[in-house]
């Protein structure tokens, strides 16, 4: 049941919003995002204009503001009731008010009210907010400008009456009625390698010879129809670096914007002993979104593959990659959930086949987006002893009640580690980043022409390092500072990967003076220390960003306290109110709020509501009027009286789009409508096609198969493979081909694991993310039979396949 969206087509009446032109200023790990929205009112009667959009999970906003003509109205942070009556009451009045809040769901999404906008007048709706960079897989930083706002999911029997619900208009992404403008200015200690963006971009600008500094821009023309990606990239990316940023000149020392505050970014070094050494036990479980959405294809532009047989490929993938001595299971969800087996087994050549069998089956047809209930099953199963619990979990959808799933998940967080991967626009960062977040774990974001599978490699890999424990965090400064950590405790380390600290430091100090910050830990039982020294003077002309975030991170904190007392721990909700007010930042219990009062008379005439219409990408990941009636979307040989049987079915897929209602009888009405708008829809493209084009008989070839996949697909669980037919077509051999060269002394399956590692070295090293943990599977094998001719194998083997791989190259 979807109670906060619905798929609506393109309506004649005149929609306000005219543009958005955002400015970017990136420094290093952080970036403030400024956004400027035009209004404009060209309808007869004064006009409130609703505006429901997406920002990242990790954001804060820190200022709104209003422009009418000639005068500027700074909007002030309020506690949210209070804020909401004055903007009724404004608007009761004639005047003009602005009201901007978070959703009472989920953290990510907010909605902007322009209230009694007279017939004719323009208006202009500023907002600035900070966010954190999140590191990817290839070492570059993302910023993500989210347009896609996904349909909300809300579980069955939820209250979807609470306040704050957020009511969206959307239309199919080709229609939205305004456009993006975007440039960006980046700083960073380090050189800039490069920018990159899944949209057109114009060239990089450097400011300076050393590369610190450069501008880049939106290529202009662009419409907000999709998610706009920046990745940069840093020379050193993984230099670990301090930023003290100076106290607000008005505030009040003592406060936490009166006093400097500290922002660490660390990248911890592992010892190379311990991460030669990955572990070999744990609980894998994958839990994998099976809705209907699932059958989008991953990016815009033909040729692209849908996100559940993408999925299909990483699942297998993943199964053929995990160590002998684990356990396992797949979990599918959707409306509802189901799992290959009844509890986790013990990963084997049986169960691998087994689990395969059923990946190959596995179909997005499990309806809505419910991801509350699988995971309550999974905290209801035992952990197993020696088997720490890693939770893999893929979705395109979102969930409205966000918030209630991440309660969830951080309460149980102490049994598991949860990586979590949001699949294509529109993405939830709230809820991916959260669910890693709470769970000790590692987010990722699979958008434009990302591949799902190097990205679910790299979280396995974190998977199988060693478990860190007992972190501790050492603060050295003068004894005239105290610090006062505004970070919850680091609760995960992973090699590589980046934790950001932030800290109050409060007291008099003379002079440049230096502190210094110890981490230390215990992997694999031993014990672990990091050290960085930093400056305790001030940056210049930093804009309170480094504040506005750890206020953010402070706020976030208090916030999921606050609901684990369920509203009964005194003072939590007031302490956030406070701390929101003071530094100007956004949080679950606060609004701007700015009224402009005119002189003269109040607005006459009726005060008409208009939804501004967010992008969304529909049941296929593309508008509706982009829809490709290839073969691969409706089979030649569909009859034309299957046609209402496929309208239903699309109509399942599109369960998570139906407009929500509060009544039934509305409800059904509007699921109804929105069935007849598909098979509609589709009788028209029909229109296109002849009979004789349905009934024609689909093309016999035999679709041809990726060598890759072909050759992951014959390995054993234990790493080995056998030497059949199958494998010397991967090779381009015939069998006799392959078995010939074999040395005498040498068993047939470790001729064939040989050759497999050959291959795989000589011709497929532009995938090796891809296939790396097979390859180690393999080579352990291979030692494991202590073979003494290894490299006479590895000779006739290059000869047979025409490479110079070197035995020190396999790990041989």
């Amino acid at each position: 049941m979807v109670t906060c969206c619905g798929l609506v087509t393109v309506k004649n009446e005149p929609v306000p919003l005219k543009s958005i032109a955002v400015e970017v200023s990136v420094q290093g790990h952080v970036a403030t995002v400024s956004s400027t929205l035009q209004y404009e009112n060209q309808e007869q009667s004064p006009l409130e204009a609703i505006f429901i959009f997406p920002l990242p999970g990790e954001a804060a906003v820190c200022r709104f503001s209003a422009k009418i003509g000639q005068t500027e109205v700074v909007a002030e942070v309020q506690e949210k009731q209070k804020a909401q009556e004055q903007y009724d009451d404004a608007l009761s009045s004639g005047q003009q008010a602005f009201l901007l809040e978070e959703s009472d769901e989920s953290p990510d999404v907010f909605k902007l009210s322009v209230g009694s906008l007279p017939p004719g007048e323009k208006a202009s709706v500023s907002l600035d907010y900070v966010t954190e960079l999140s590191v990817q897989a290839d070492d570059g930083l993302r910023l993500c400008l989210p347009a896609v706002l996904n349909p909300r999911y809300q579980p069955q029997g939820s209250d979807s009456g609470s306040g704050g619900s957020a009511q969206v208009s959307s239309v199919p992404a080709g229609s939205v009625p305004y456009s993006l403008s975007l440039s960006a200015h980046v700083s960073s200690p380090h050189p800039i390698s490069r920018v990159e963006s899944n949209c057109p971009l114009d060239p990089l600008n450097y400011l300076n010879t050393e590369k610190t500094q450069a501008t880049v821009s939106l290529a202009a023309g662009h419409q907000f129809d999709r998610d706009v990606e920046l990745l940069l990239y840093y020379q050193d990316t993984h230099q670990p670096t301090a930023i003290v940023e100076a106290a607000q000149a008005s505030a009040k020392p003592g406060t936490l914007m009166g006093d400097p505050v500290v922002m660490l970014s660390l990248y911890p070094e592992f010892p190379k002993d311990v991460m030669s050494s990955m572990t070999s036990h744990g609980e894998f479980l994958f839990v994998v979104d099976r809705s209907g959405s699932m059958e989008c294809p991953m990016h815009l532009g033909s040729g692209s593959q849908d996100r559940i047989s993408s999925a299909r490929e990483t699942l297998l993938l993943l199964l053929k990659s995990l160590p002998m001595g684990c356990y396992f299971n797949i979990i599918g969800f959707g409306s509802s959930y189901e799992s290959f087996f009844p509890k986790s087994v013990e990963y084997s050549q049986k169960t691998m086949d087994e689990a395969l069998q059923k990946v190959k089956e596995m179909r997005a047809d499990l309806g809505g987006t419910e991801i509350l209930q699988p995971l309550k099953h999974i905290y209801s199963q035992p952990c197993l002893p020696d088997q720490p619990r890693q939770l893999f979990l893929f979705t395109d959808g979102e969930v409205e009640n966000t918030k209630e799933v991440l309660d969830l998940v951080k309460t149980n967080a102490g049994s598991h580690r949860c990586f979590s991967f949001g699949i294509g626009e529109g993405a939830s960062t709230a809820l991916i980043s959260g669910l890693a977040k709470q769970a000790r774990g590692h987010a990722q974001f699979i958008t434009g022409q990302d591949r799902m599978q190097p990205k679910a490699m790299q979280s396995l890999r974190f998977a199988l390092q060693p478990a860190v424990v007992d972190i501790s965090v050492k603060w050295n400064v003068p004894k005239e500072v105290s610090v006062t950590p505004l970070s919850p405790p680091i609760r995960v380390l992973f090699q590589g990967h980046r934790a950001l600290l932030y800290a109050q430091l409060t007291g008099e100090r003379s002079g440049d003076t230096e502190g210094s910050v110890t981490v230390k830990y215990s992997l694999a039982k031993q014990p672990v220390e990091n050290q960085l020294s930093f400056s305790l003077k001030p940056a210049e002309d930093t804009g309170m960003t480094v504040h506005r975030l750890g206020a953010r991170t402070l706020i976030q904190s208090l916030e999921v306290e606050e609901r684990e007392q369920d509203g009964g721990k005194e003072g939590v909700k007031e302490k956030v109110i406070e701390l929101s007010i003071q530094s100007g930042v956004s949080s679950a219990f606060t609004a701007f709020i700015a009224i402009h009062k005119r002189d003269g008379e109040a607005l006459q005439g009726q005060l008409l509501r208009r939804h501004v219409p967010t992008p969304m990408l529909d049941l296929r990941g593309c508008s509706l009027t982009d829809w490709d009636f290839s073969s691969s979307v409706l089979e030649r040989d569909m009859k034309l009286s299957e046609l209402d049987d496929r309208a239903d079915q699309l109509m399942c897929s599109a369960s998570e789009f139906v407009v929500g209602t509060k009544s039934m009888s509305a409800k059904k009405k509007a699921e109804g409508s929105l069935a007849s708008r598909v098979k509609g829809f589709f009788s028209k493209q029909l229109g296109f096609f002849s009979k004789q084009d349905f009934d024609s008989p689909a093309p016999t070839s035999k679709p041809m198969r990726d060598p890759l996949l072909q050759l992951i697909s014959l390995q054993k669980a234990s790493g080995s493979w056998v030497l059949e037919a199958a494998l010397a077509e991967v090779l381009v051999k015939t069998e006799e081909e392959v078995s010939k060269p074999k040395p005498a002394q040498v068993d047939q399956e470790v001729w064939a694991t040989v050759l497999a590692l050959i291959w795989l070295y000589g011709f497929k090293m532009e995938a090796q993310e891809d296939w790396q943990f097979l390859a180690m599977k393999a080579v352990s094998w291979i030692q494991a039979q202590k073979v003494a001719s290894v490299s006479e194998c590895v000779q006739a083997g290059n000869t047979l396949l025409g490479c110079q791989v070197q035995k020190d190259t396999l790990g041989l």
